[in-house]
């Protein structure tokens, strides 16, 4: 056990460098989202019209920007305070690292993780959704989960409101625990469909290149690995009472869970700027797979005696679904999520 002053000068020091790691993150963050916002204000070639959707996914990383540089933003003004305006304040900069619940600032920046992993969350529901067909024995427990967690989140709201400390609220350690048992779960049920998907086409169509599912499934994990991996640090450190640890990583958890989507929306608007041939493309001609696909309105062919149609399906952010009718395989359906 280390002496109480050198613990003091740990925690101080942790609190300063997670606000500069915070800032490497938020960098990250606001590259991504300039990234993605090009790529979905960019026309498709060959006078293609802009998907329906790309709208909503320009108000989701509009939104979820503001949201992580208000949250950016409202800590780094706390590390003036710490630091600067009130460093003369009785405790010192432990004292006001250990009270910051006590300034609504630091309230605001909660609040802000909060509302972006509501939209985070909403996200992952709507792409579950679509690649399960809306099945009730999947949507309705992870609505029912999604639904705990927000009345967690509004209840770690009240509590701040009364001067809690952030790291010793049990509730907080429980939000954490929550959201990533929801995105392992999305994960694990999204990516264990699109493995049936790939096994049913490979078994329908002969010599069919699965890239593609291989490329949706790929960045489906590595979406989801950046965000576990903290949630995991930030958990564990919470439970050991690590405050130190928990300060080194906890600010840059608003932009990670930022991070986490635009690793998704930008290969996917990517990919709509340069897939305007894939809807013609025959299946045996086993082409590369590119980053990733969009829908397609209507598409009719034979190949090798296989009916290959495509589904009559609104524009949606993903790549196309097949209804494949064969001997091997009645159905198989991807959307890039």
């Amino acid at each position: 056990m280390p002496p109480p002053q050198i613990a003091n000068l740990w925690i101080e020091r942790t609190r300063l460098d997670g606000m500069m790691l915070g800032g490497v993150f938020y960098g990250i963050f606001t590259l991504l989202t300039v990234q993605a916002a090009t790529a979905l204000m960019q026309r498709p070639r060959h006078g293609e019209k802009i998907a329906n959707n790309r709208v909503v996914l320009l108000f989701y990383i509009s939104i979820t920007f503001a949201l992580g540089t208000i949250g950016y933003a409202a800590n780094a003004r706390y590390t003036e305070m710490i630091w600067i305006d009130l460093r003369d304040t009785p405790g010192g900069p432990l004292g006001l690292i250990e009270s910051a619940l006590d300034y609504g600032i630091n309230v605001l920046a909660l609040s802000t993780y909060f509302a972006m992993g509501w939209c985070m969350q909403a996200l992952l529901l709507h792409r579950c959704s679509v690649i399960w067909h809306r099945a009730k024995s999947v949507m309705v427990p992870m609505i029912t989960f999604c639904m705990a967690m927000f009345a967690v989140s509004v209840l770690i709201l009240i509590q701040a409101n009364h001067r809690g400390i952030f790291f010793k609220m049990n509730t907080m350690l429980l939000y954490f625990c929550m959201e990533l048992g929801f995105t392992l779960t999305y994960t694990i049920l999204v990516t264990s469909r699109l493995f049936v998907m790939r096994s049913q086409m490979k078994q329908a169509v002969v010599q069919y290149n699965s890239s593609t599912y291989d490329t949706v499934i790929l960045m489906l994990i590595e979406s989801a690995m950046l965000y576990s991996v903290f949630c995991v640090i930030v958990i564990v450190s919470i439970a050991s009472h690590s405050d130190g640890v928990s300060n080194l990583f906890s600010i840059s958890m608003t932009s990670v869970q930022g991070i986490a989507q635009l690793l998704v929306i930008v290969r996917v608007a990517r990919g709509r700027a340069i897939t305007h041939e894939w809807p013609t493309r025959r299946v045996t001609a086993a082409p590369a797979a590119p980053t990733s696909i969009v829908f397609s309105r209507t598409l009719s062919d034979m190949i090798d005696g296989t009916d290959m149609e495509r589904i009559t399906t609104p524009e949606q952010d993903g790549v196309p679904l097949y209804s494949v009718r064969s001997t091997k395989a009645t159905e198989a359906e991807v959307c890039m999520v």
